[in-house]
């Protein structure tokens, strides 16, 4: 049986030789598909690390403030002699350093910030403290966040 010039059986092959080659083209297009499939899985979940190192980080603060005003003896710790900063606190989360330095220049007492408290303006001096805390992250802890949070304490004369 002739078709415009060709054999049945020839048209058959010609058929088989286009699907293999849409299959070859179906299946790169998958491939690369899976591909940036992975790589989205793999940003998102270095996105995810990096969230919960960000919130470990502030919690440290948090933890940070909380033992030096509730220090044994009920004693401020923010209220303590400029020289005896800056300290190395501890804290409880892992791959975590934290420190507390003095904010000002020269390491000076200063007046207090303004607040909306009534008070006498420049009768009242502060310590104004930097808490500093360093987080490590990520794959071999190669990555690093930086939380950093003022404390201006008030200082009875």
């Amino acid at each position: 049986m002739y078709t415009h010039g060709h054999s049945y059986k020839k048209q058959q092959g010609v058929v088989l030789v286009v699907a293999l080659v849409f299959l070859v083209a179906l299946t790169a297009v998958a491939g690369a598909l899976m591909q940036n499939t992975t790589s989205d899985v793999k940003m998102s979940d270095a996105s995810q690390v990096k969230v919960v190192a960000t919130q470990e980080a502030i919690s440290a603060i948090d933890e940070v403030i909380f033992n030096q005003i509730n220090t044994v003896g009920a004693a401020n710790g923010f209220a303590a002699p400029l020289a005896t900063f800056p300290t190395s606190p501890a804290v409880s989360a892992i791959d975590t350093t934290a420190r507390i330095a003095v904010a000002t220049p020269n390491n000076l007492v200063v007046d207090c910030p303004h607040s909306r408290n009534a008070s006498s303006v420049q009768v009242f001096k502060c310590n104004a403290l930097q808490v500093q805390i360093t987080r490590l992250y990520g794959r071999n802890k190669a990555s690093t966040i930086q939380v950093t949070s003022g404390v201006s304490q008030l200082l009875l004369p």
